[in-house]
Order: C-alpha cells, then structure tokens, then sequence
C-alpha cells in the first residue's frame, strides 16, 4: 500500500514524519495513553522509530495516519487500520488523541475518516473496534463512529497496567449507514 492522506474536515489524517517525534514523545508520556494503549516510548529514538514504522506501509497490512488539526497542522492523535485482510475484506482500527483533544469530537471523526477510506480505498467490508470495557471513552468514540456493539471478550487483552482486561468488540460494516458527524 501507498501512503495517502484523508481530508476529514476539520482534521486531517496525514503521514506521518520525523518532525512528530517530539510531539509523540510527549503524547506517550500520558498516563490515559500509557494505560490503554501501552506504546512504550520513553526517548526520542524511541519516539522516531514509532513514527518510522507507523509511515511505512509497505507490509500491506496496516495504514496509519497522524491526526492533524486541518488548520494549524498541529498533531493531535493517531489513527491505524491493523491486521488488514483484504481476502476476508476486514480489518481493525485503533486510535489515540493527545490530551487537549480529548472530547472534541476528534477521534470520532478520524477513526469514520479511515474507515471510509478503508471502505472506498481498500474494498473493506468490516471494520472491527476493541477496547477495554473500563475505557468507556472509547466505546463513545465507536458509538459516534457508527460502530454498533457486538459483544463482550472477556480477559482478551493485556493493557498498560500488565492485566488482562475484558474488552467490548465493536463493528462497523461498509453497508451501514455513516455516522452524523459534523465536521
């Protein structure tokens, strides 16, 4: 897959760069990111290889974007399509946001961007959304971003905190009907 970038309105879902490094590093440091999504960055080294791997897309299995301000650029999360199967047509998504841009309706709007973009772009057909059932933020951000809860899978994934949680899968499926998101 080549790299390409998304216009969400308001946000931008752009490659990612070296120069997000220090802006990464800083992101990862937060103790919510920490916990549920457990990317271990605590140098900048750490931080440049993050944004190295998340921009190369050769694998064919993954696509990941910076989540930008559509005005200043400036870096306010991630999103990534993971585990890609173009056989079965499906794929996951994962997301993060910094924490200024928590409750801004931020992370809705990327995660539907990458899926309409995996929808349109890729012939994907399902898109799955998993997170922890005590990140209950993340199952508002799948909500608005037309997921539909699917059911529970208990003690599925080790977080930040070494335990394994129970997670709520959720699914959104190129034929349901967008969310009502405003950009």
């Amino acid at each position: 897959m080549e790299p390409v970038e998304v216009d969400a309105g308001r946000v931008r879902l752009r490659r990612w760069r070296v120069e997000d490094a220090d802006a990464v590093l800083t992101a990862l440091r937060d103790p919510v990111l920490q916990l549920w999504n457990g990317v271990p960055a605590t140098t900048r080294d750490d931080a440049v290889d993050f944004v190295r791997r998340r921009a190369d897309w050769s694998a064919g299995d993954h696509a990941s974007w910076a989540v930008a301000d559509a005005g200043t650029g400036v870096l306010l999360g991630s999103v990534s399509l993971h585990s890609v199967d173009r056989q079965q047509a499906n794929a996951q998504v994962g997301y993060w946001t910094v924490p200024a841009a928590r409750g801004r309706g931020v992370a809705p709007c990327a995660v539907d961007a990458a899926c309409r973009w995996a929808f349109a772009g890729l012939s994907i057909e399902r898109v799955e959304l998993c997170h922890a059932v005590d990140n209950p933020a993340s199952g508002r951000v799948a909500a608005k971003a037309g997921f539909t809860l699917e059911g529970r899978l208990r003690a599925s994934y080790r977080y930040g905190d070494g335990r394994k949680h129970d997670e709520l899968i959720w699914g959104r499926l190129a034929a349901d009907p967008p969310p009502g998101l405003s950009s």
